[in-house]
Formats: structure tokens, sequence, C-alpha cells
């Protein structure tokens, strides 16, 4: 879920992720999100039960079509017509639904080749669902679709910035030209821990915290910067200017910060994310709005990604940890929504202490109590990727002995995570890994 600000719409939303285990019933999520004063959510799957239960409930909402219904959608009117009938008219407008968006972060440079076959029906099913809420005498239901930062060529400075070249000329004049012409927003995840955490050593923690006592001027435009988030956002508006589009109105469709991650990712910690969040929606929820440099005063609707932590997505140990909530709905950190507390009025915060990247070795290693059958598959996995990374476990070999499927699970994850982990390969392995930074060559290390 996502919570959301805005002037005709809710200031702070929530994104409602639904990728772990155990997580609280739907019934009780709305209960959650009600108490969080919640009063926004966006739905990355339009689950009836949820649709149901939003119903009356006086909370607005966002609905997401998933990427590989893109292409039916355009090319099919009737998949369209369906599509528009079983996730938004069979609930509107006793559930309050404001925003359809059309896939989800499709326009990003690490896509699949069948993702990027996608590309050309975006908008064409952006204007087929638009119809058809028209057809219905629907007004006040935007459509839209969020996008990556990489959707940028260049962000800094920001009055650099120029969308990629890819899709400069050919998606991007087609899709600002709906949103412009629709009156809707453009749609943005702007997460200003990664570009932090891909250089905490010269980058500033506080800058990208809202904490700076320094300012940034921009030299082509001599805008001056308090934070890493309002340059993301008017990076966007550069780049949608230069395309003759300067007015068309911004959305953060995820933001965050993560409170857990892997040893070699630096400050994913509870107080970096808590202080992250709280100053976000302060600054989201001020009056007057703030907007940015290049937008003053103007409101800028916002969803923080997410409501739980998904401890069922792959990848890097921070995707797992996005969550306001844990997944068993407890708070990771406590948070007013409204954005009226002060910082006084909190309890401390557990101090931060990855907040530099961290320089020594690290290996991943089978993790305790894992399934030898779905371990095995794993191994099988590691082994098979070529570039002799289990060479080693060869009967024979130097790392043969001792033979055990825990061992020879361990080696084959760090060597595959050391040879591929610069292509994107984590330290995962459908939760059967983990980092140490303990040598799994020393003596009784798996005793």
């Amino acid at each position: 879920i996502s919570l959301i600000t805005g002037t005709d719409i809710p200031a702070i939303g929530i994104n409602y992720g639904q990728l772990g285990d155990d997580l609280p019933s739907p019934y009780r999520s709305i209960e959650l999100i009600k108490s969080m004063q919640v009063t926004s959510v966006k739905l990355y799957d339009p689950n009836p039960e949820i649709m149901r239960l939003l119903a009356g409930s006086k909370i607005y909402v966002t609905v997401m079509v998933p990427n590989q219904e893109i292409i039916n959608i355009d090319t099919n009117h009737s998949f369209a017509v369906k599509w528009v009938q079983d996730n938004v008219l069979a609930y509107y407008p006793a559930t309050m639904i404001r925003f359809i968006m059309v896939g989800n972060e499709i326009l990003s440079h690490h896509r699949s080749a069948e993702d990027m076959q996608i590309w050309n029906h975006l908008v064409p099913a952006m204007y087929k669902i638009k119809n058809i809420l028209k057809a219905n005498s629907i007004q006040n239901i935007k459509v839209g679709t969020p996008l990556a930062m990489d959707v940028l060529q260049t962000t800094s400075p920001p009055s650099n910035a120029t969308f990629r070249s890819d899709i400069a000329l050919t998606v991007m004049p087609q899709l600002l030209k709906f949103l412009n012409g629709t009156k809707s927003y453009f749609f943005i995840d702007a997460y200003p821990y990664f570009p932090w955490s891909a250089n905490p050593t010269n980058a500033s923690l506080d800058y990208a915290l809202f904490k700076s006592q320094t300012n940034y001027t921009d030299p082509g435009s001599g805008l001056v910067y308090t934070n890493q988030l309002d340059e993301m956002l008017d990076s966007v508006l550069f780049a949608m200017t230069k395309l003759g589009y300067p007015d068309i109105r911004l959305f953060i469709s995820e933001t965050g910060w993560p409170h857990e991650g892997d040893l070699d990712e630096p400050g994913a910690n509870i107080y970096n994310a808590a202080i992250y969040n709280r100053n976000l929606v302060r600054k989201i929820t001020a009056k007057p709005p703030i907007g940015t440099p290049a937008r003053p005063g103007v409101v800028i609707p916002t969803f923080i990604f997410s409501l739980y932590d998904e401890n069922q997505k792959d990848g890097p140990g921070t995707e797992r940890h996005w969550g306001l909530l844990h997944s068993d709905g407890s708070p990771v950190f406590d948070i007013d929504m409204t954005g009226s507390r002060a910082d006084s009025e909190y309890e401390a915060l557990p101090e931060g202490h990855n907040n530099q990247a961290y320089k020594g070795k690290i290996w991943c290693v089978a993790a305790r109590g894992a399934d030898m059958t779905r371990l095995g598959r794993e191994l099988r996995y590691a082994c098979n990727q070529g570039n002799r990374t289990c060479e080693a476990l060869d009967p024979g070999k130097e790392c043969y002995e001792p033979v055990s499927l825990i061992w020879h699970a361990s080696y084959a994850f760090s060597s595959y995570w050391k040879q591929f982990k610069s292509q994107g390969a984590t330290c995962y392995f459908h939760g059967l890994a983990v980092q140490t930074t303990r040598d799994p060559g020393e003596k009784k290390f798996f005793l």
C-alpha cells in the first residue's frame, strides 16, 4: 500500500505490498491503515476482498494493471472492457478509485526483451482505458504509469536532465501528450537512498535525509537545493520541459528508506528509515505547500513504500525491509502520518551503525536450517551458470571435502556471488543464503 498527499486527494498515501508470509488479513490491514490515519492506498494487485473492504471507507484507491496485460488491453478491446469492468466498475463508486496505473516501471532500462515489446503498447493502452472510463461517464479517475528514475539519461544537476535516448523521441512524447491532455500526473518512483548508498563516502547522508545544513546550487538554473529528493523531482521537471511539457503535475508513486539490508548495503537501518519518512511526511503535508525549487508552493502527492515488509521478494536484503510495519503488523518505528508531531515527541531511535560502506570481506553461505531439498536445487543452479563456479568442488579438488550439502552449497553460493554480483546477482537464493563476515573455510564454521 502506498501513502499519498495532494490538494484534491489526501496528503499521504501508502503502497500495499503483499509479497510476504503470514501478513495480516485484508480486514486487519485496512484497520491498520485507518489507525495510521492514512487515507489513500495503492494496490499492486486489485484484490477483490481488499477492494470490497475499502468500499465506504473514504480511503482513496489506486489500482494497477499488471505489465503482462498491457498488450492485451491495447490490442483486444473486449479484454480492455472486461479489465475495467472487473477491476474498476465492479467496485466504483463505493470504493473511491481515483487512479489507474498502467504497468509498473515498464520503461526501466533493465527490463527484459519481452517487457521492451510492451513499450509501444503502453500509451495506446492508457488511451483505451481512459476512453472506456469516459464511455461509462467516469471523469474523476486519472490514468498514468509509474516510472523509475532510470528513465532519465542524466539527473545532476537537475537543469541538465534529459530522458534516455532510447525513449526520448518515441515513448516519452506520446506519454507526455497523454498526461497533459488528460490533466493526469507524471508518476515517478524516487528513492534518495539509492544515489546516496551508491557513494556513501562522498555523498551527504544528511542531504538525503532532509537534515542538511548546507545547500547545493544548480549552476545551470541557479536554483538552490537543500535535499536529494528535490533534485530528483526537479530533474524530471526539466526533462519534461525540454520536450515541450513544462506544466504536467508530479506525483511520487513510490519513495521510502529501508530499515535493514545486507552487509554491503550501507545506511539501511531503523534510524535512517524513521528520519527519512518522518521528514518526508512533514515536507509533503506542510501548509502552505513547499513544492520544489523549480516548482515552489505546489503540492506533490506522495505514496510511501511500503505498508509491510515483504519477505518473499528476491534480490538484496533491502528489498525485504521497506515496510513501516513488520509482516506481523507491528510498527518498525513510530511515525505520525499527519506530519504534525515534533521530533521531541518521539522516543529515541536506535543508533545506525552501518552508514559507511563495509570494507571487510563478505562470504555468502547456506542459511542455518535451510531445507535440504531446496538447497540442493539452488546448489545445482549456482554450479550450472558456467565460469567454472564449482570446479573446486569436483572429487579430488581442494574444496571437495567435507562432503556435505551445506558446505558445497556455501562454497557454490560464495563463488557464484563473487563472480556475478557485478551483473546483479545477490546473496539470497530464494531465502536459503545469508551473508557472513566469518570465513566459511575456518575449522568448525558449520558446527
